[in-house]
């Protein structure tokens, strides 16, 4: 089992690797302009010019990975520290209150997550509009029941150990006990929390600009990448196999990682 572990844990440190790597060179240096478009070399296959091929704009595919996966990978992180940050503050204020505060809130939690998160997060981008920003805030408020939940369970079981008692008894106020005792205590899972739902707000960002909701025009993501090549599957299938492979090995890394 160790092994295994162990294994998972190298692997998915190259795949993360491999992924990061691509994305900070991306920031200093691209081979091409990710809008420029050449249609003399529209729909080549990859070449020393050209590493991954182009699009059908003769848009260079690698230097629109770097830029693209710079974009998915920035809504997923705001999703997370949105999601992340407004429901652990429920779930701490829920989970250590208790009563009608618990009642109110989770039942207002539990209304949100009744509805798939992408479907939620396209219900409310249809009524923001299109834009990074509001994806953002769409998937944000998306992912805020999941967080919610897991850090109330935490504070429930936490709240009676007893060195909240002892703190209680020491006259310490409760966002000290909140956030100073309680908080740091659930860092374990609110770790792997975290990785998961970094995980599936790369697969949201994707999934909406794949159905064009997401990321608009002349910014690249890859999912909209991936909505593009879908009809040059056939005589252009390193088109899709770019942006493809990029979701992957980030999903799949991150995956084995909090697996190990």
């Amino acid at each position: 089992m160790k092994r295994t572990k162990d294994i998972n844990f190298i692997l998915g440190c190259i795949m993360v690797a491999v992924v990061i790597t691509v994305l900070l060179v991306g920031i200093f240096y691209t081979p091409y302009d990710p809008g420029q478009m050449d249609r003399t070399v529209k729909i080549q296959a990859p070449s020393f010019s050209h590493l991954l091929g182009t699009d059908n704009f003769g848009r260079d595919i690698l230097s629109r990975i770097m830029e693209g996966g710079q974009i998915t990978f920035l809504v997923a992180f705001c999703t997370v520290i949105i999601g992340g940050g407004v429901g652990t503050l429920i779930g701490a204020i829920t989970g250590y209150y208790g009563g009608i505060v618990d009642e109110i809130l989770m039942r207002f939690n539990d209304a949100l997550a009744s509805f798939p998160s992408i479907l939620l997060a396209l219900v409310i981008v249809s009524i923001m509009d299109l834009g990074k920003l509001n994806v953002i805030l769409a998937l944000g408020i998306a992912f805020i029941p999941s967080f919610a939940r897991v850090v109330r369970s935490e504070f429930i079981t936490l709240k009676e150990m007893d060195f909240v008692k002892n703190a209680k008894l020491m006259g310490a106020s409760d966002f000290r006990i909140m956030f100073l005792h309680i908080l740091p205590n659930t860092k374990k899972i609110l770790r792997t929390s975290t990785m998961i739902g970094f995980n599936n707000a790369i697969l949201a960002e994707a999934g909406l600009s794949y159905l064009g909701l997401g990321v608009q025009p002349p910014l690249p993501s890859l999912g909209r990448m991936l909505s593009e090549s879908q009809a040059y599957l056939f005589n252009a299938p390193w088109y899709a196999l770019a942006p493809g492979c990029m979701i992957v090995l980030t999903v799949l890394g991150i995956s084995m990682l909090m697996d190990a």
